[in-house]
C-alpha cells in the first residue's frame, strides 16, 4: 500500500490551479479532461490530485495497491465500505471511512498496459 495522492475536489479548478500551482510553487504533473489535475509537492512523492468531478465529493487519501479486490476482501473491518469495488479507467477503486469519520480511497492500476 502506498500513498500517492491527496484527493482534493474542487467546485473551481480554475481558482485551486492558482493557489496551488501558482501561489504556492506546486508543479503540474499531468490533467485528466478538463476536471482533474495532479500537482507534486514539493520534496515528496506525494500529490495533491484537485477534481471537480464532485466538488462535494470528502477530501481524502488515496492508497494505491496491487489489488483493490484482494484489499476489499482482507480490509480491517473497521473501514466502513462507502462505494464497493467499481472499476475505472485503469483499474479499480472503492471508497471507505475509518472510525474517526476519514475518508479513505483505495485504487489500483491493474488493467492499465501503461503502470508500471
Amino acid at each position: 500500500m502506498k500513498l500517492e495522492f491527496l484527493f482534493v475536489p474542487t467546485s473551481d479548478l480554475k481558482a485551486s490551479l492558482a493557489l496551488y500551482r501558482d501561489g504556492l510553487g506546486f508543479t503540474e504533473n499531468w490533467r485528466e479532461g478538463d476536471t482533474t489535475v495532479a500537482l507534486a509537492l514539493p520534496g515528496t512523492d506525494v500529490q495533491i490530485m484537485l477534481d471537480a468531478h464532485d466538488p462535494e465529493a470528502p477530501v481524502g487519501p488515496v492508497f494505491i495497491v496491487d489489488s483493490v479486490e484482494d484489499f476489499h476482501a482482507a480490509r480491517p473491518q473497521a473501514l466502513a465500505v462507502l462505494e464497493a469495488p467499481t472499476e475505472i479507467p485503469g483499474g479499480f477503486q472503492a471508497t471507505y471511512q475509518d472510525p474517526g469519520g476519514a475518508t479513505i480511497y483505495v485504487m489500483d492500476q491493474s488493467t492499465d498496459q501503461n503502470a508500471q
